[in-house]
């Protein structure tokens, strides 16, 4: 991922949705419930509209029609273009005009989101070539065939490269819309919305859990129980070692185990757990970088100035200073 430039502008940032007929319900919920209105208790820093090629009234999945009075035109003054879904039939090319607009909002620097099948019209727009994306599961392959040139992983939740970024299937889609506003606007923000919206601000695991499973073979040993061991005990020195004991596991055991659920190594996901904590505890206090350090398990100022500058090229006191400033506006 590419890190995006942090916020210093009190303007709303205009997400706007491309949709299409038939329309999921579903994916467009979710981005709205993430970028829309939060009523009075969450500052609102994002404005949210909707368009399509064609205005008019937009059959959805769900039997019902959505009147969309915008057309392609509002992509112009997108400073994210959304797509949540794509349910044309397999084959479909994507239209012309809808390339063309999408193609044209990304030159002109707007972030460009795909939820779901929406990674359809990002890479018939040649947005994914070269790139790795993600898409539900059971389209990987159909979207790995029809555009050879996009790296398809079919396990990921979500893949962001800052100027695009695409999700799995639909609730992935929350997914990524959480981390994008966490990106923009700071983890605690995005807590906030996701406490409102009764979910984590960020889920464990791949989609390759929820895809259908193999009618023979073992099924991998679940992760949960050691992350919620690992995630009361940031502030304390746990070594891989420690967590395969833990696990009753080899370390080998539970490298792979990692790697097949998450993706990740165990040390990688430990400290992407110090990292987010980090960032909390800049944004809502006013405790020092030592004490913070030692409250994430990061041992020293030094140790976490430089972690944190690796995972978000910023420093622990830019950050401070651009999200709390951020936050009260």
């Amino acid at each position: 991922m590419t890190p995006r430039p942090l916020p210093n502008s009190p303007a709303p940032h205009r997400v706007v949705a491309l949709l299409a007929p038939p329309q999921a319900t579903f994916p467009l919920a979710c981005a709205t419930e993430v970028f829309g209105d939060h009523g009075p208790a969450i500052p609102s820093h994002y404005a949210f509209e909707v368009c399509t090629e064609h205005p008019g009234p937009v059959p959805t999945q769900a039997g019902y029609d959505l009147l969309v009075t915008a057309g392609l035109d509002a992509l112009e003054r997108a400073d994210t273009v959304l797509v949540p879904g794509w349910a044309e039939p397999a084959g479909t090319e994507v239209s012309p005009a809808v390339v063309a607009a999408v193609r044209a909002a990304h030159r002109r620097g707007a972030r460009v989101v795909g939820i779901c099948a929406g990674a359809f019209v990002l890479a018939a727009a040649g947005l994914l070539d070269g790139r790795r994306a993600a898409t539900h599961w059971a389209r990987a392959a159909e979207l790995a065939g029809r555009f050879p040139q996009v790296t398809v992983d079919p396990a990921v939740l979500y893949v962001d490269h800052g100027d695009v970024a695409t999700s799995a299937g639909a609730a992935a889609g929350a997914d990524l819309c959480l981390h994008l506003v966490s990106s923009d606007r700071g983890a605690a923000y995005a807590m906030r919305i996701a406490r409102q919206m009764v979910m984590p601000p960020h889920r464990e695991g791949c989609q390759l859990q929820y895809a259908e499973l193999p009618t023979t073979g073992p099924v991998a040993d679940s992760l949960a129980p050691l992350l919620e061991w690992l995630s009361g005990r940031l502030d304390q020195p746990v070594s891989v070692a420690e967590m395969a004991d833990r696990a009753q596991v080899s370390t080998r055991t539970l490298t792979r185990r990692f790697t097949g659920q998450l993706g990740i190594s165990p040390g990688r996901w430990l400290l992407d757990r110090r990292i987010a904590a980090t960032r909390a505890l800049l944004e809502e206090t006013d405790l020092p970088v030592e004490t913070i350090a030692h409250r994430v398990g990061l041992s020293s100022a030094v140790n976490l100035r430089r972690r944190f500058h690796e995972a978000l090229r910023t420093t622990p006191a830019a950050y401070r200073r651009a999200f709390r400033a951020d936050t009260t506006s």
